[in-house]
């Protein structure tokens, strides 16, 4: 192959239908061209090979020099191996489908036997008259409250004839009505009675010691319709988001079967089998597990929403005065965030390649943010955030990753920008947080109002308060909250990674890591209990993200480099001589984020027999 910019003669003889002289010289530029696939016979196949001028195609060096001292070296030899191996049969096809269809059929089993267990229980439980306040099943008894009581009237209120002994009101405790000279001038309008104690939420939010009961006081069905349109949103974004996604991998793969090109996408192909159109079936066939077991979550969910919705008909006062509010709409958006991050990660692998990893990684975002709004939805039912709100910062989220991708590689002032946004996010919701969303500033006075306020606050809470804060535990979350994500965008800033789709997803995983491990140490802290089952659902988290992350770098490719240095970490297949480590990964990686939703789900179990006024929040 001669060198880029080498002049060619081309000898027209013959033309049937330009008006071109004929046995004319003419000079130009070209550069060779592969052939399509398309042009080939069905039956055969050829092995091209593209000798490029410089090494720079292939990973090497790219060294400028002026025209007049241009040298090539054409005494360069290449030596080629060509070995032809047949492929795999189609029962190994068939086994491998099998395979992963089994592995994932098996956790509908054990659910299955799990309910029936715990039905065959409280069968005995109920022969025998021996009823409990709650089993593991999720089945509770009946304690009827006052009929003439609507439902929802008294929604994170105690009901004080349910009241434990010690605990009823003496008349010195305010049972009687305090008795008042009739003969003040003070009116009874003229000062506060004390009822705001029990109304503002100015005066609940900012107590020193929260209880459940202090931020469960909104209607529950207006609570649960507000978290269900979570559940309905994301369906919305995922036919929204999914679509386009399917059509554009779908023209990566045919451009790829007509051209033949097999630089376009980056595969494992010493472990990349085809079937159908697909180049390398094995990577999508992989995600099967998302789905199946994101649908198992959700008829989890559904299941737990049917039990609890029966003793609330019933009007279970466990049901509706003990115990963590049960909503179920982040759940089910959970369960939907799974199945699509498998349909989206299947698409990814139809052609894995830089401009398509965003789509990978979405509802990754998705789903560590759902995580932990429903952590801290857990103990602040009526403060959360709208369906709309979060789903607007994961669109934010997500803009900012495209971004990245674009303009992350080597443009100092993005990272600039994107670090200070981080960080100012992370510091206004540390804010909100740590006021219970009770922090506003109000600027209608004066120009300096906002200055005026936030000196105020800062006086009153740091300043004042400096030896201790008032919300001790949050402030210890929060501080070191920020200080991981201040690291975390000092990292971006000097390092500027280049797969900056993967770095916004790390900061999303720190985070909940981090929300979590807090959590179940200040459940700890509290004397709660953690149950047998949601131990069991930790420990096989942990031990399952272990294993997935150590599949998960093993870097059989990579589109950071070129194709040629990407090809030179491919690997064999090491599972049924269909899977390779990446598959893998996507197996275990599926369970342990079916395990990690387990642990949200039934993490305060223990809890079901605890008055709301006793739990406390945090």
């Amino acid at each position: 192959m001669a060198p880029r910019g080498a002049q060619y003669k081309l000898l027209v003889t013959k033309l049937k239908h330009f008006q071109l002289r004929t046995n004319v010289a003419f000079h130009f530029t070209t550069s060779p061209s592969q052939p399509q696939k398309k042009d080939l016979p069905g039956e055969q196949f050829f092995v091209v090979f593209v000798v490029k001028p410089e090494d720079y195609a292939c990973g090497g060096s790219f060294i400028i020099q002026g025209k007049e001292n241009q040298t090539w070296n054409l005494q360069r030899t290449k030596k080629l191996q060509v070995t032809i191996v047949p492929s795999i049969k189609k029962s190994v096809y068939v086994k491998s489908c099998v395979f992963s269809v089994c592995i994932f059929l098996s956790f509908y089993l054990g659910y299955l036997l799990v309910v029936f267990v715990h039905y065959v229980r409280f069968q005995r439980k109920s022969i025998d008259g021996s009823f409990g306040s709650n089993d593991d099943s999720g089945n509770v008894v009946s304690h009827p409250i006052t009929a003439s009581t609507p439902e929802g009237s008294n929604y994170g209120t105690i009901d004080e004839s349910s009241s434990s002994p010690g605990r009823q009101m003496s008349p010195s405790d305010g049972g009687q009505p305090c008795q008042s000279d009739t003969d003040s001038s003070v009116e009874e309008s003229d000062f506060d009675t004390m009822s705001d104690i029990e109304s503002d939420k100015n005066i609940i939010r900012t107590k020193m010691f929260l209880y459940l009961s202090d931020l469960s006081r909104k209607d529950r069905r207006i609570i649960s319709k507000k978290y269900k349109i979570y559940f309905w949103n994301i369906i919305t974004i995922a036919v929204f988001y999914a679509l386009p996604v399917i059509q554009l991998v779908i023209t990566y793969q045919r451009v790829v079967n007509v051209t033949g090109n097999q630089d376009m996408c980056y595969y494992n192909f010493l472990c990349a089998h085809p079937w159908g159109v697909l180049s390398a079936f094995n990577n999508v066939l992989s995600n099967l597990g998302h789905v199946l077991l994101g649908l198992l979550f959700l008829l989890i969910v559904w299941r737990r929403d049917v039990l609890h919705r029966r003793a609330l008909e019933a009007k279970d006062i466990f049901a509706m005065e003990y115990g963590i509010p049960k909503h179920f709409g982040l759940f089910y958006a959970m369960g939907i965030a799974l199945m699509m991050e498998g349909v989206l990660s299947a698409c990814y692998h139809v052609c894995p390649n830089y401009s398509n990893f965003q789509f990978d990684t979405s509802f990754m975002y998705m789903i560590a943010g759902l995580c932990m709004l429903k952590l801290y939805q857990t103990r602040h039912p009526d403060i959360n955030a709208s369906a709309y709100s979060a789903y607007a910062s994961f669109a934010v989220v997500i803009m900012l990753t495209v971004l990245g991708v674009v303009f992350g590689k080597n443009d100092l002032w993005f990272w600039v920008i994107f670090s200070a946004v981080h960080v100012l996010a992370s510091l206004a919701l540390s804010t909100q947080i740590y006021y219970m969303g009770r922090f506003k500033i109000d600027v209608s006075d004066t120009d300096l109002g906002i200055f005026q306020r936030a000196a105020m606050v800062f006086y009153t809470d740091c300043v004042q308060q400096c030896s201790r804060p008032l919300y001790m535990d949050r402030m210890v979350l929060l501080v070191v909250g920020n200080l991981v994500n201040c690291s975390f965008a000092l990292f971006g800033l000097i390092y500027r990674p280049k797969d900056f789709a993967s770095y916004m997803l790390g900061i999303f995983i720190g985070n909940l890591l981090l929300y979590l491990a807090f959590y179940i140490i200040m459940k700890l802290r509290s004397s709660e209990k953690v149950l047998p089952v949601p131990l069991f659902c930790i420990v096989a988290t942990v031990v399952l993200w272990a294993a997935a992350l150590y599949f998960f770098f093993q870097n059989l490719s990579s589109w950071e480099g070129t194709p040629a240095e990407s090809r030179e970490k491919n690997r064999e297949c090491v599972l049924l001589d269909f899977f390779d480590d990446h598959d893998i990964w996507h197996f275990v990686s599926a369970t342990a984020l079916f395990f990690s939703f387990l642990v949200l789900l039934t993490l305060d179990d223990d809890l079901d027999v605890v008055r709301r006024d006793k739990i406390p929040v945090f």
